[in-house]
């Protein structure tokens, strides 16, 4: 948590920093004061420059990375499969669209009956709402709603619900697009932005007037997508996010997030105060719950991503359009009718339209999830078919035979290895020891290394009181931490060895009750990589046990996956650290992670940016070499 805290507070003045220290310190300004210290006209040209400038980078250099630019910039392919006649002033029209090719969704457009000239267009976001997906009752009130008023309203399916409830959809399956190269962002972006395509390209929409809204996980599109897309005027999130600071902060509150909402690398460029901050001037409600139970709740999340950015509305002189509203009634997790209530008068007022105060009952003319069934291909993709997919198309070039030509190969693919787990070397700041025994023949001490960045490793030393002193030493890693590592601890004791049992971070006890992968995926949208974190620390402690113990050797075991993984990372970075190494119950593909497949809540260092594009296990020990790798009771290979 300490590390994560240092984190966002080295981003938050390193980046964009005459902007966020302008938002922080005048958050309380009146506009006169602001044009008297600043020069509202010159400030507000500059701010529209970064803001596109913001926006390209984000899409170009993260979102987008590693997606093929035939998919990213592809027309909309929609197709009506269907037509319902209401005869209550709208009809609805069944649409399917295509994502990626072989990858499609779905969603219905509920249409005014009479339409006349260019009207208004709403895009309906879902969020985590369960099986009825965009069938769910508060957001077919929403859309007929909108319908009545003379607004197009485009109803989107997400992945995981509705119709695209598909295991391969769940969203933590998105970090299998990481580890083949792209960024997971990228297909969360995709589905969505098809939407917006349609609605702009729509014969009968005014493109001046295009909004969206959604709640929870559709707030967080909501503000994603209008941060990052110009062409949405007006933006009404509900409940769908808050500033990182917050996340971290507040989490007796709400979760961290899901992966989608702190993609890799994201963070690092933009935290969603900054992301509102983009939105301006155009029209904007954030409505959050007082006492949401789910999530972001309102006097939690309104410093940083409300007061904190009115002083960028105030830029433009459009304060008023940038509002915030809490509710109270029920004041959970909702976008219930006082919720859909203050969206409409916001929507009608910014579109120009009459305002509009109450709802139009609507509860007679909900359908039932099969009535608004579109259908799906059966071979649809889902995001996990995606990933293997993309990962079937990795091609790499061979690894060289000769001596002289394999040692450059190998210098040149360990710098390319330093920046996709983004390596820095840790160093020890202070090793406490905690504890000793002394009796049945062994002797231990149990330390925690406490690393200058603020993270820490933790570990037990074993050795036979009988031992020589200078007895070989190994370092032992296990997945389910150094508990289960007896047995290895014991075989090598045996053999008169001295041994660390090593747990790194996200490893054994201390993270038991943790749920380490929330943590981890917010490392990765800081902009660090768990592996690269723990690959340093793994260098830096058996860089002190070589101290410790007066050896040159040190010898190292690893059982399971994600400690193969770690291991050989650690020696293809630092070759000459290890005297060798032997791995236990490995895996002898990174397409074991794919194929069985292994989740990210289990393992989430596996799933590194760009790490199986670039890498397999093959490549990382050849890269290791002249140390010996050993690899024992490995699985075989998953079949395709």
């Amino acid at each position: 948590m300490r590390f994560l805290r240092r984190r966002i507070h080295v981003i938050g003045f390193s980046l964009l920093a005459c902007f966020l220290f302008f938002a922080e310190t005048f958050a309380q300004s009146t506009p006169e004061d602001l044009q008297t210290a600043l020069g509202e006209e010159i400030r507000a040209a500059q701010w529209t420059e970064e803001s596109q400038r913001l926006r390209r980078r984000l899409l170009q250099d993260v979102v987008f990375h590693g997606w093929p630019q035939e998919w990213i910039n592809s027309a909309p392919k929609f197709e009506e499969v269907g037509t319902i006649e209401t005869h209550e002033g709208y009809r609805l029209r069944k649409l399917r669209y295509e994502i990626v090719p072989g990858f499609q969704s779905v969603a219905i457009l509920y249409e005014p009956e009479k339409l006349q000239g260019k009207v208004p267009a709403i895009l309906n976001v879902n969020g985590h709402v369960g099986p009825q997906g965009k069938a769910v009752e508060y957001k077919q009130k929403r859309c007929i709603n909108f319908a009545k008023q003379g607004i197009l309203a485009l109803n989107l399916e997400w992945f995981a619900f509705g119709e695209l409830h598909a295991e391969g959809n769940q969203h933590w399956y998105g970090a299998h697009l990481d580890l083949v190269g792209a960024n997971a962002l990228g297909i969360f972006l995709l589905e969505m932005r098809r939407g917006l395509d349609y609605l702009y390209d729509h014969p009968s929409v005014d493109r001046n007037r295009i909004g969206v809204t959604g709640l929870s996980g559709g707030g967080w599109q909501t503000i994603f997508l209008s941060a990052l897309d110009e062409r949405v005027k007006v933006a009404v999130p509900v409940a769908g996010y808050s500033s990182t600071t917050t996340k971290v902060e507040a989490r007796k509150y709400g979760d961290l997030g899901d992966l989608e909402q702190n993609g890799t690398d994201l963070l690092a460029n933009a935290d969603y105060t900054l992301l509102t901050a983009m939105m301006a001037p155009r029209p904007t409600l954030l409505i959050h719950n007082a006492e949401d139970d789910c999530c972001f709740r309102a006097p939690l999340v309104k410093p940083l991503i409300y007061d904190g950015v009115r002083p960028f509305f105030q830029l433009y002189d459009k304060e008023n359009v940038f509002q915030w509203y809490e509710n109270r009634d029920p004041g959970t997790h909702n976008y219930q009718l006082d919720n859909r209530e203050h969206a409409y008068r916001f929507f009608s007022q910014q579109f120009g339209m009459p305002t509009v105060d109450k709802e139009i009952l609507a509860g007679q003319e909900i359908k039932t999830y099969e009535e608004l069934l579109v259908g799906l291909p059966k071979d649809n993709l889902t995001i996990l078919d995606l990933a293997r997919k993309m990962a079937g198309a990795i091609r790499r070039s061979p690894i060289p035979s000769g001596s002289a030509a394999k040692s450059a190969w190998a210098n040149s693919e360990r710098q390319k290895l330093n920046s996709v787990v983004r390596f820095r070397p840790a160093r020890l700041a202070r090793v406490w020891t905690l504890a000793n025994t002394k009796n049945k023949g062994l002797e231990t001490f149990s330390y925690l290394f406490e690393m200058d960045n603020g993270l820490a490793a933790c570990g037990v030393w074993v050795k036979g009181i009988d031992a020589p002193p200078n007895a070989p030493v190994t370092l032992v890693l296990h997945d389910q931490g150094r508990k289960a590592a007896a047995a290895d601890v014991s075989s090598r004791v045996n053999r008169d060895e001295q041994v660390l049992a090593l747990d790194l971070t996200f490893f054994g006890d201390t993270w038991r009750d943790l749920e380490p992968f929330s943590y981890a995926q917010i490392l990765d949208g800081e902009g660090e990589r768990p592996l690269g974190l723990q690959a340093a620390q793994l260098i830096e402690v058996a860089q002190w046990l070589r101290k410790r113990a007066g050896l040159q050797n040190v010898h190292l075991e690893s059982r399971g996956i994600r400690t193969e993984t770690i291991a050989l990372v650690a020696a293809a970075l630092q070759p000459d650290v290890f005297s060798d190494v032997v791995v236990h119950e490995g895996m002898p593909s990174l397409d074991h992670v794919l194929q069985v497949p292994v989740t990210f809540q289990n393992a989430p260092e596996l799933f590194c940016l760009d790490l199986y594009e670039e890498f397999d296990i093959d490549r990382l020990a050849a890269i290791a070499a002249p140390r010996e790798i050993k690899f024992e009771n490995a699985p075989k290979p998953p079949q395709r």
